[in-house]
């Protein structure tokens, strides 16, 4: 599942460096003496606040749109973070719970003829679940917008 989020920098011109806030994720403050740092920085700040928010069994914050953003500074600028939630969850997650589930006889064979890894296929159809749920919110929230702007 990847997410886009609005990221808002900041630069240091004296100092060097970049602050970096993700206005959708209040808590959520990154950066980096280069741009580079900052971006990775942020990303795995984002990432695993969301990663936090999903392990709880929150809802994941819908991000705002980029021309939506307000800055402070005249320096400041903002960027779009891409966040590969699949990868980041694989090497970061810190909570598993085990689940038992009943599936029919004849689909437990074929899984288990075809070394299927039946975690991994829950795991894959839950995000795939979640990722079109937020897709689905980002649609009615442009359809918000088009309807919105077709009445003035």
């Amino acid at each position: 599942m990847k997410l886009i989020y609005p990221a808002v920098f900041t630069p240091y011109f004296d100092e060097g460096g970049y602050d970096v806030t993700i206005p959708d994720l209040p808590d959520c403050y990154a950066s980096g003496d280069t741009l580079e740092d900052a971006i990775e920085d942020a990303v795995n700040q984002a990432s695993g606040a969301i990663l936090s928010i999903m392990e709880r069994g929150g809802e994941v914050p819908p991000a705002s749109e980029y021309h939506d953003v307000k800055l402070e500074d005249p320096d400041d600028f903002v960027s779009l973070l891409v966040l590969d939630m699949g990868a980041y969850s694989d090497s970061h997650a810190q909570k598993s719970v085990r689940k038992n589930i009943t599936i029919p006889a004849w689909l437990n064979a074929y899984g288990e003829a075809h070394k299927v890894n039946f975690s991994r296929v829950l795991q894959e159809a839950l995000l795939s679940m979640t990722q079109k749920k937020h897709d689905r919110r980002d649609q009615q929230d442009n359809k918000k917008q088009i309807d919105f702007r077709s009445l003035q």
